[in-house]
C-alpha cells in the first residue's frame, strides 16, 4: 500500500513539475518583438516611482497614455542624461513586451532619441 501511494505521489510531482514548465514557456511566448514611439522619462526623478533612476516609456494608444518600463542598467545607460532632467519626446523603443501583473516591460531594449 505505502509503494502505491508512493508511486502516485511521484507521478503527481512529476505532472506538476511539467505543467509549470510549460507556463513558463507559454509566458516566453507572450512577449512581442515591437517598436514603440513615445515620451522616455527617467522613473525617479520626474515619476517619483522608484528609489533609483530608471527609465519609462510613455506612449499614447488612443485616448490613454500607457507607461512601459525599460529593463535596462538605468542611470548608467548613455541616454540618461538625456531624460533624467526633462522628458525627450519622440524616442523609439524596440524590444520584447511583456507584461506582468499590469505592468508592461520592454525587455533587450534598443532605445533610438531623435536627432
Amino acid at each position: 500500500m505505502l509503494r502505491i501511494t508512493l508511486a502516485l505521489a511521484l507521478g503527481v510531482a512529476a505532472l506538476t513539475l511539467s505543467g509549470a514548465t510549460n507556463n513558463v514557456r507559454a509566458e516566453d511566448k507572450k512577449a512581442e518583438a515591437k517598436t514603440l514611439e513615445g515620451t522616455l522619462t527617467c522613473t525617479k526623478c520626474a515619476l517619483k516611482e522608484t528609489k533609483v533612476c530608471g527609465h519609462a516609456l510613455i506612449v499614447k494608444e488612443g485616448d490613454k497614455k500607457v507607461t512601459y518600463y525599460i529593463s535596462d542598467k538605468g542611470g548608467k545607460e548613455p541616454y540618461h542624461k538625456a531624460c533624467c532632467t526633462a522628458d525627450v519626446d519622440g524616442v523609439k523603443v524596440a524590444g520584447k513586451v511583456t507584461e506582468k501583473d499590469g505592468k508592461k516591460t520592454i525587455e533587450d531594449a534598443k532605445v533610438t532619441l531623435p536627432k
